[in-house]
């Protein structure tokens, strides 16, 4: 019984620390959102901001400055659903599919899926800085681009449902690390693909 106890109390804390860094993050992924009555999952009225349309001086320095605002707009817009799936573990409501495909909707779909599992929701905001286009063909049969981003947890919370708590993230978890994301345009449309967490990589 004490094996099992010790065997059931690291997988957990595995759980979290990957979890966290993988962000789907761990201890955001005990997010579960089975959604609760006791006001575990509040809303914030903050959202991300959406890419500024690119200036004429900007285009005529970077001819690209367009569809790079637009890679950014559709990043943006995909962790602003994510960040309400997030706060209810569900995608239902949101408009995640118009964002997110592949790789990283499997990723995303996982994290509720263990937010469920761990009767968790997300509370607060997830910090994005210094996100830019660090990579854009234009020129392949489906355009792709590769967006760098510094995430920001001070203000992220995985709150317990079942418990009403707040769960502390892990002591070793960087409260800012890199991570990248890859898109492709398909049919005019930018869509975020793959998102790999850089939890070695603070920014």
């Amino acid at each position: 019984m004490k094996r099992q106890a010790n065997q059931n109390a690291h997988s957990a804390f595995r759980f979290r620390n990957q979890a966290a860094l993988s962000f789907t993050l761990g201890a955001v992924l005990m997010v579960s959102g089975c959604s609760s009555s006791d006001g575990g999952d509040k809303p914030s009225a903050k959202s991300p901001a959406a890419a500024p349309a690119p200036s004429k001086s900007s285009a005529k320095t970077d001819p690209e400055a367009a569809e790079k605002a637009s890679v950014l707009d559709s990043y943006r817009r995909m962790w602003a659903e994510q960040m309400k799936a997030y706060r209810k573990a569900d995608a239902k409501g949101t408009d995640l599919t118009k964002y997110a495909s592949l790789d990283a909707l499997g990723k995303f779909r996982l994290d509720l899926a263990h937010m469920r599992k761990y009767n968790t929701v997300i509370r607060g905001e997830l910090g994005h800085e210094d996100t830019k286009v660090s990579a854009l063909d234009m020129n392949a049969k489906t355009p792709k681009a590769t967006v760098t981003d510094c995430v920001d947890l001070s203000d992220w919370q995985t709150y317990d449902v079942k418990a009403k708590k707040v769960i502390p993230l892990p002591s070793n978890q960087p409260m800012r690390y890199m991570a990248t994301a890859k898109a492709e345009r398909w049919n005019g449309h930018w869509m975020v693909t793959e998102y790999t967490p850089e939890g070695e990589r603070k920014c």
